[in-house]
């Protein structure tokens, strides 16, 4: 099961750290049931901060420069190789596998051979294809239109019932995806969700403004928000250090949180039902968002940054009769652990790491299964998430690779070639060091701050040596728990 855009503040009892410390406290107590009974990932970062670049990684298990998917169009299949995804394994190995919802990104017509049920994606409401950015409905106008949301929920509902006492699959193992829309633009929900936030709830962003000594390829205009006709007509630009006004900030913030505790209702009644039919004590649960998000913080809007508040996404994994009682783990991972872990939880055979040329290659991973994590959430684990986002600037392409540590976030913004999907290190258009012990909310670039000098050459070697060189997978020794 996975949400959309994912800035959930309250997955008890992580407080602050998936929001902005600027977040009201969230109404989502389904799932911060589901978390209480869940391996909870406090830091979970996600491969590309945009949906299909991110849908891509984690359910094919590979990173951006090797699916060669770095925007909303392109299709894997096409242009690298004939992965196999993470449903399509389960089929592989005797699953009734369905979909329903956003579970690839839109285009792709829902890879078709991943599931072996039609896939269901229901059509949005008519307010939710609307010119503004947020809406709160009435009950009159959601019987006329309901939103898509909540018609799939219904389907999920009917789908499990399939696979319960009496229905077509009854006693058949199965894997379900179900992925809700929103919190995405339009910010659309039913009213009542609104009431969760008051006006005296509600905050602007304390970090209004660009980060300190930001490069100029870290910014993000936001054209996502300014294509929607109530933005536009502010005359906002994006530019660096502009932001919307105060009034408009709030309103944005509260439509998001109203979507997010909408969505969390659903998340409720199709757990629900999972009980009702007697499917809990013996079916994996993974909620996860396809990225974060960026609410006015430095005066951005959406995802398509390196920036923490994009790159970090919410992830929880129950599994009876081991995560029961809950486990938190304060451990780096990554959207590409998904595949693997979920595979070992349900004791299907464990997934292989890539090779160095996987093209050819139809099922490996370039993650780590999580599963030591859900024996002891301190383990040694790898010590760092690797993240990227495509620029072009001044007829130059570039890439800017991102590397998080338990302390730190480095990047480098470096040229980048699409025939080789490979970086030129030495074409170097910024850097960026933040430190998160002071800094959480990415104000200041110290990457130039001499007193940080030796600390940079070394996140820089990390970076250049990539993913294999901390994955304790491709005998590495244990990677150290600092930095």
């Amino acid at each position: 099961m996975n949400d959309n855009d994912g800035r959930f503040a309250d997955l008890v009892p992580q407080g602050k750290d998936f929001p902005s410390s600027d977040d009201p406290r969230i109404h989502s107590p389904n799932i911060d049931a589901l978390a209480r009974k869940s391996l909870l990932l406090k830091k979970a970062y996600v491969q590309q901060a945009v949906c299909s670049p991110s849908r891509t990684s984690f359910l094919t298990s590979r990173r951006p420069d090797t699916t060669h998917v770095y925007d909303l169009h392109t299709y894997w299949r096409k242009v690298s190789g004939n992965f196999t995804t993470l449903p399509q394994y389960f089929k592989n190995h005797g699953r009734i596998t369905a979909g329903i919802g956003k579970i690839f990104h839109s285009g792709f017509k829902d890879d078709p051979i991943s599931w072996t049920e039609p896939y269901n994606r229901p059509d949005h409401s008519s307010y939710e294809d609307g010119k503004t950015s947020w809406m709160f409905l009435n009950d009159s106008q959601l019987a006329n239109d309901p939103l898509v949301d909540d018609k799939i929920a219904k389907a999920a509902v009917i789908a499990l019932q399939d696979f319960a006492t009496g229905g077509k699959y009854a006693n058949r193992p199965f894997f379900l995806g179900v992925g809700f829309m929103r919190p995405h633009l339009p910010f659309v929900s039913p009213e009542a969700f609104s009431h969760y936030y008051p006006a005296s709830s509600l905050h602007l962003p304390s970090n209004p403004y660009a980060p300190i000594n930001m490069p100029d390829a870290a910014w993000w205009k936001s054209p996502e928000l300014i294509s929607y006709t109530d933005i536009s007509a502010l005359h906002f630009q994006g530019q660096v250090n502009e932001t919307l006004p105060d009034n408009k900030v709030r309103e944005l913030r509260r439509a998001y949180f109203s979507a997010v505790s909408w969505v969390d209702s659903l998340v409720g009644v199709v757990l629900n039902e999972l009980d009702r039919l007697g499917l809990s004590n013996n079916t994996v649960v993974s909620l996860l968002g396809d990225h974060g998000y960026q609410l006015g913080e430095h005066g951005m809007w959406n995802k398509h940054t390196n920036f923490e508040l994009a790159t970090h996404a919410p992830m929880m994994i129950r599994i009876p009769g081991l995560t029961d009682n809950g486990i938190i783990t304060e451990r780096v991972v990554e959207f590409v652990d998904l595949f693997p872990t979920l595979v070992d939880a349900v004791g299907l055979p464990s997934i292989p790491v890539c090779p160095e040329n996987s093209l050819n290659v139809l099922t490996c991973t370039e993650g780590e299964s999580l599963m030591p994590l859900v024996h002891n959430a301190t383990a040694a684990w790898k010590h760092s998430a690797f993240s990227q986002y495509p620029r072009h600037k001044h007829g130059v392409d570039i890439m800017g690779y991102s590397l998080r540590t338990d302390k730190y976030r480095y990047t480098e913004w470096v040229e980048f070639s699409y025939q080789t999907h490979k970086p030129d290190w030495t074409r170097n258009h910024g850097t960026e060091l933040y430190d998160h012990t002071t800094d959480p909310d990415e104000n200041h670039n110290v990457a130039s701050d001499l007193a940080f000098a030796d600390l940079a050459r070394s996140l820089s070697n990390r970076l250049h040596a990539g993913w294999r060189h901390v994955s304790p997978s491709i005998n590495n020794p244990s990677p150290p728990i600092v930095g």
